[in-house]
């Protein structure tokens, strides 16, 4: 009897040593696993999904907001508008239903025709940022404005700069 005992004692320590060994497994993640699987400092203090779109770019909580702005004649990101529009993407990947329309606009000056393709190249340019930083393009939407809607009214440089912008309009539900 004495050696029937030790070997299911042996056989227990087996079982509880292979369940241990599974759970650490589980709770720790390969260092050759993908990128994606990983999870970083920033993205545990990230947003999660309860917070609202009003909440995380309200400008005066962190600094940004529902709109970047463009130099005269440019569409090309300043560093600004880039942490604004990393914002946007953190805020779109928490909120996976969620998809984005990406308005593009300019100042009074120029034609018709020259603004809103010059509205249309900044709304791109957004775009292209959002999905380098991971949003999937079947949720983003673009369109143009040109100088169609002012967000000042005014015939001076801090009217112009106001109304050179490409502004996001989040929605939920999908694309």
């Amino acid at each position: 009897m004495g050696r029937g005992n030790h070997v299911m004692k042996l056989r227990l320590a087996l079982v509880v040593l292979a369940i241990g060994l599974a759970s650490v497994s589980c709770s720790t993640k390969s260092k050759d696993s993908a990128g994606s699987n990983r999870v970083s400092e920033s993205e545990l203090a990230r947003p999660g999904p309860g917070r609202s779109w009003q909440d995380y770019t309200a400008p005066s909580r962190n600094g940004y907001s529902d709109r970047v702005f463009f130099a005269y004649d440019r569409f090309d990101l300043d560093e600004g508008a880039e942490a604004t529009i990393r914002a946007w993407s953190e805020w779109l990947r928490a909120h996976r239903d969620a998809s984005i329309l990406v308005e593009g606009h300019a100042d009074e000056r120029g034609t018709r025709e020259y603004n809103l393709g010059l509205g249309a190249k900044r709304a791109t340019a957004i775009r292209d940022m959002l999905i380098a930083l991971g949003v999937n393009a079947g949720r983003i939407r673009t369109v143009s404005y040109g100088k169609e809607r002012p967000a000042v009214a005014g015939d001076d440089e801090s009217a112009f700069q106001q109304n050179r912008r490409g502004v996001a309009r989040p929605s939920t539900g999908g694309a």
